[in-house]
């Protein structure tokens, strides 16, 4: 699998240009309201959807390890929960950009949506918070518990528009608004490219965690060898000569 890596880390490279020629290019239609500043859906929508599938897999992984107390299991929440909350960011900053030429303010204030994200980001940020507190058993269970809690706040960001009053429009797809196919195509495309690179960040990052965590144990097996008694021989009682 390591042989496999970099080849892997050039054709997503390539990919993800490729995804980017599409998005800027003048292949794909300006939209017509909103004109070129449209643009960046094809970043803000990917990024929103990669980060709540690595959430949804930081929930998974923290309830087996919540049940099953498995280290890998930890270490895929630990890994999904880092890369989510990168991609949960390019959506904070990218959704102000976006709004500021659309609806005239940066951030529009208490609208749902833009507050669960707010919220959903807060919430991993302090799960990746108390990981780096302490990596102790007791600390691992807590931060699990906490991205349980937290992973309930994902549907009611994907699901706010149907069931409050927000300045967001319809979702892309499943949500009646109307898209230009060669949009939505570029769009998928766009999308597929940013699940490739997730994928490679989240495998290396794995793969660190798993040599860290290895390090760690053989200190501290070596630290615990250095601390135990010397075995002293003692002189066998030959009696009286």
């Amino acid at each position: 699998m390591k042989r496999l890596f970099p080849i892997l880390a050039v054709l997503t490279a390539i990919f993800l240009a490729y995804a980017l020629h599409l998005a800027l290019g003048k292949a794909t239609p300006t939209d017509a309201q909103q004109g070129d500043v449209y643009r960046i859906i094809y970043y803000h929508v990917p990024s929103a959807w990669t980060a709540f599938l690595l959430f949804s897999i930081n929930f998974v992984a923290s309830i087996t390890y919540l049940i099953r107390r498995k280290p890998k299991a930890d270490m895929v929440a630990l890994v999904s929960a880092e890369v989510g909350v990168v991609f949960c960011t390019i959506v904070l900053v990218t959704g102000p950009i976006w709004a500021r030429p659309v609806w005239g303010i940066w951030w529009a204030p208490g609208d749902i949506r833009l507050t669960s994200t707010l919220v959903l980001w807060l919430i991993y940020v302090s799960y990746l918070v108390l990981r780096r507190f302490s990596t102790s058993a007791q600390t691992q269970m807590l931060a699990a518990a906490l991205a349980v809690f937290g992973a309930l706040d994902v549907p009611l960001v994907y699901f706010s528009i149907w069931f409050f009053r927000t300045q967001h429009p319809q979702p892309v797809i499943g949500g009646g608004g109307s898209m230009d196919p060669r949009m939505l195509h570029v769009l998928l495309i766009n999308w597929l490219a940013f699940l490739c690179f997730a994928f490679l960040v989240c495998w290396s990052r794995y793969r660190l965690e798993l040599l860290h965590r290895e390090v760690e144990e053989a200190h501290a097996m070596k630290s615990l060898e250095s601390r135990a008694p010397a075995k002293t021989s003692l002189p066998l009682n030959r009696g009286p000569q």
